[in-house]
Order: structure tokens, then sequence, then C-alpha cells
């Protein structure tokens, strides 16, 4: 309150502030009950009001699993949000925000972009991965990388591999193909240097007969397999 008082803040205002803040130890109806007795005739007041009554009878049905908390201490970006903010914040961790955001009516004007409106969130990704880290939330498939790494021939036949890739994804099994037709060996040492489990080889042959070579590379072993057979293999 010092800080606030320091900027030029009257008394009469501080201590308005300080009431509404002091509210949050209550439930939400409360709050707007208060809210609507300290600042709801005054125009700004009535219609911030109106604004958030109105998001949280919307948000009432969809059945969201998550907590919704009416938050009257919260302030972000003054100088350009004109609405309703948010902050999300993981309830099982000791943590500020993971992400915040909110609306804003002309904040594309700086852009060149007048009279656009829209509401805007930004994510906080090493907040989120320390948040995942310490509830050991990462799935197993993180952990694991690619399962298979298929050899790239030459551009028909890259692209005819990334149509057995988005078939093999499909199947719930990580797949890539090496970027660049360079020689064999150098894309064999990248599966082997990356802990590839397999390198698939996808041909004009094999295109054409649709029988594929499949490499383990932890035993050397090779095989012809049709890609039903394959699958089997990698699950």
């Amino acid at each position: 309150m010092n800080e606030i008082e320091s900027l030029g803040v009257g008394k009469d205002a501080l201590s308005l502030f300080e009431t509404i803040v002091n509210l949050n130890d209550n439930d939400t109806a409360t709050k707007f009950n208060c809210l609507k007795e300290i600042i709801g005739e005054t125009e700004a007041g009535a219609k911030g009001i109106f604004e958030m009554k109105e998001i949280f009878e919307l948000t009432e049905p969809l059945n969201i699993s998550n907590e919704v908390k009416f938050d009257l201490s919260l302030a972000r970006g003054l100088n350009y949000y004109t609405g309703t903010i948010f902050e999300v914040v993981a309830a099982d961790v000791k943590m500020g925000s993971i992400c915040g955001g909110g609306r804003y009516d002309d904040l594309t004007g700086i852009f060149g972009l007048k009279d656009m409106s829209g509401v805007g969130v930004s994510f906080g990704a090493d907040r989120i991965y320390d948040v995942l880290n310490e509830l050991e939330a990462f799935p197993p498939s993180v952990a694991a990388g690619t399962r298979v790494m298929l050899v790239n021939f030459g551009e028909t036949e890259a692209r005819f591999a990334l149509g057995m890739i988005e078939k093999i994804r499909a199947k719930g099994i990580s797949a890539e193909l090496y970027p660049d037709a360079v020689k064999l060996k150098k894309q064999m040492n990248y599966a082997d240097k990356n802990n590839i489990a397999y390198v698939l080889m996808v041909g004009k042959d094999e295109i054409d007969t649709g029988i594929f070579t499949l490499k383990d590379m932890e035993n050397g072993e090779q095989k012809k397999l049709s890609f039903e057979q394959i699958i089997d293999i990698l699950r």
C-alpha cells in the first residue's frame, strides 16, 4: 500500500482499493454483491461487474474440472488490457502463474491494425516444464524418443515415406524421416547416435513390391516384411 500511495494515489482511493482486495476471502456471490455496493453505481464499475458475472454464468454449465476463482487482487498489463484478465496456476505445485492474458480493445493498433479487439494469452514454457517435471507428468513416449527412422533415398521415396510415417504414428508409434538423401552410412550413424531402435528402408524396390526392409539397430538383424508385420514388431 505504501508503494501505491507513493505514486500519488489519494487516501480515499487507497482505502477503497484495500477494501476491494480484502474481499478475496469471500465466495464469488458475496464478492459480486459487495462490489455492487462499493462501485456498482459508477459506469466503469457497473460494466466491470456485468462482464465478470457474465463470464461466470457462461462457464458454469461447461462442467470445467479446474477451479475458476474470481481474484480481486489480480493485475496485469494496465497499459493495454481493457477488460477481463486471467492467470492460470498449478494447484499441486507451489509456483506463480504458468500462463496468463486478457482482453484488449486496440493493442494491435501499435502495429498498424486499428480497431481490432481480441483476447491474448502467453504461456510460461519454463514454468510448465518445471510443473510437469515435479509432478512426473511427462508421458513415457517423451523419454522414449523415436522408435523407427525411415531412410531417405530421394524425393520420390521421401514422399512415399512421409505417408508411411503418418500411418505408423496413427498406431501410436514414434517415427521420423531422415531429412536429407545423404549416404546410408551417415543416416545409420544418426539412428545409432540417437538410440533409435529400428531403421526402415523405403526405396524404389520396396515401394514397388510392398515389402520393406526393417533393421534392428541393437543386433543388426534385417528382415523383409509387409507393413502390417512391421507394425507388429514396432509395437
